[in-house]
């Protein structure tokens, strides 16, 4: 079974470009997955909700109404680290990242881990 990890900008998503993630997912991916996120996501997405305003406090509030309304596997991890390593420490080449952070994209592109990306700004596509 695929694991997906979706990083903390990709859960915006549904806030503020309107995009439904899971059933893009489902399209793009219809064989058998579980999705994912580490547990620095929550913390980030709360971080967001109560120092943010506007946008971005509300498309994190809606992240995290998703995560668990949906019922998102949580990866711990022990080291304090930023999110975006945390993901490049575990994410493997079986393994799919969902991220629009082009850094994070490029350096998991060199570890030959495949990506969902966003594309103009209406769906997914695996890049």
């Amino acid at each position: 079974m695929k694991r997906i990890i979706l990083d903390t900008n990709f859960l915006m998503l549904p806030g503020t470009i309107k995009l439904d993630i899971f059933s893009e997912i489902e399209r793009i991916l219809p064989e058998k997955h579980e999705i994912c996120i580490m547990d620095k996501t929550l913390a980030e997405l709360e971080n967001i909700r109560k120092e943010q305003s506007g946008a971005d406090k509300r498309a994190a509030g809606l992240a995290l109404s998703l995560i668990k309304a949906k019922g998102l596997k949580t990866i711990a991890s022990p080291q304090v680290k930023n999110v975006d390593q945390l993901i490049l420490d575990i994410a493997g080449r079986e393994d799919l990242v969902a991220t629009n952070d082009a850094a994070l994209k490029k350096k998991l592109k060199a570890n030959g881990v495949p990506l969902i990306v966003l594309r103009q700004k209406k769906y997914l596509m695996l890049g």
